[in-house]
């Protein structure tokens, strides 16, 4: 057994279409039950669990007598609004079944790309899980394009476990784990029962999308994974073929694969703010200003802020530029621009006369607030 898995009081899991859908045969109803069971458990248990399912276009296929996945986008779309109703329907009752309410929630990558949204989604979230609800979430196929939609829902759940700061993922699916080599190809592979999941040589073992109704792979689950460790949530990989693999896991079973995060979610936030998102803005500091955030440690005030450029909004991240211009640190803005504009300067005891409300008292808090080794001459 594994303390760090029993120990863990917030969970995602992730149900892929081939389970839910008995391989494209239309949904699965009493696994689907079973499942929905082990989560009541848990939330008996005291734990928060989010529900990332796929299934809308493979139940959509199924309702609409398409035996193989559409490739135009309009037909995809169109699949997702049908098999989306008998998707919810089943989780409403299933749950239900157990006192639980549940809650869809649709998501495009544009929805977590945005921070606005992203404060937006997570605050949703959180009110769900704090009034004991389960949220079933889903990429917005209906109208998810190319240049918005996630890919797959591996990516998704590791967006979700980094939205709610999950301690764990689970990612079920129809291989008994990860292998280091294909399974069906080489009797001898062997299964991978724990790693790093930053570890290279993870995606030398992946191989591709078994499933003509599955976008992901085994691939995407490793990618995930260490998307997923970038919060310090630490992921499993198992069949959903074996019996009260929920409740087994949550328990800290060795079953299946297990990637461990490197880092401690703080720690990982901090990185993904310095390495993982595009600055919208600067905001120039003084000589004080930067000595308090790089040797003091401290938030970034108003006060120190001598000039705002650029174009970001509440919760986007911004570049601190010393008086030579070079960038000495990241963050995400309490502010908008406009208002980072009027209160720049000033002591942060003037910002509700300044605006008329106080959100934050700083402009930066530095559990929001990467401070970078060295100052960096390219601004921005």
């Amino acid at each position: 057994m594994d303390e760090r898995l029993r120990q863990a009081r917030r969970w995602v899991i992730k149900i892929g279409s081939a389970l839910l859908t008995a391989n494209g045969r239309g949904l699965d109803y009493a696994r689907l039950a079973g499942w929905a069971e082990q989560i009541a458990r848990l939330r008996e248990q005291g734990r928060d669990v989010v529900l990332v399912s796929s299934g809308a276009v493979a139940e959509g296929m199924s309702r609409l007598g398409w035996r193989r996945r559409p490739h135009a986008v309009h037909e995809q779309q169109a699949a997702a609004a049908v098999g989306q109703m008998g998707l919810v329907q089943a989780y409403e009752r299933s749950f239900q079944a157990h006192g639980l309410h549940s809650a869809q929630i649709l998501l495009t990558h544009a929805d977590l790309s945005s921070r606005q949204r992203y404060l937006n989604a997570r605050s949703t979230l959180r009110t769900l899980l704090a009034l004991g609800v389960i949220p079933v979430v889903n990429e917005n196929d209906t109208v998810a394009t190319e240049e918005i939609r996630f890919g797959d829902n591996d990516t998704l759940a590791a967006m979700v476990a980094n939205l709610i700061e999950a301690e764990a993922l689970i990612i079920l699916t129809d291989q008994a784990g990860l292998y280091d080599r294909n399974p069906q190809a080489d009797p001898a592979a062997r299964l991978i029962g724990e790693a790093r999941a930053s570890d290279p040589a993870l995606l030398e073992y992946a191989g591709e999308a078994a499933s003509a109704l599955s976008r992901g792979g085994m691939r995407t689950k490793v990618l995930a994974a260490r998307r997923a460790a970038r919060s310090g949530t630490h992921t499993l990989i198992a069949s959903g073929h074996e019996p009260d693999i929920i409740t087994r896991l949550a328990a800290g079973e060795h079953i299946g694969t297990r990637l461990w995060a490197d880092t401690a979610p703080l720690a990982a936030r901090k990185q993904w703010i310095a390495n993982q998102l595009k600055p919208r803005g600067q905001l120039w500091l003084d000589e004080g200003a930067v000595c308090a955030i790089r040797k003091g440690k401290r938030s970034l005030l108003p006060v120190g802020v001598k000039k705002v450029s650029g174009h970001f909004g509440r919760g986007d991240v911004v570049s601190c530029l010393d008086p030579a211009g070079r960038c000495v640190a990241r963050g995400l803005a309490n502010y908008g621009v406009d208002e980072a504009r009027r209160i720049a300067g000033h002591p942060s005891d003037e910002i509700e006369t300044l605006l008329g409300y106080v959100d934050e008292p700083e402009l930066i808090h530095r559990d929001n607030l990467i401070v970078l080794p060295e100052p960096q001459p390219v601004a921005g």
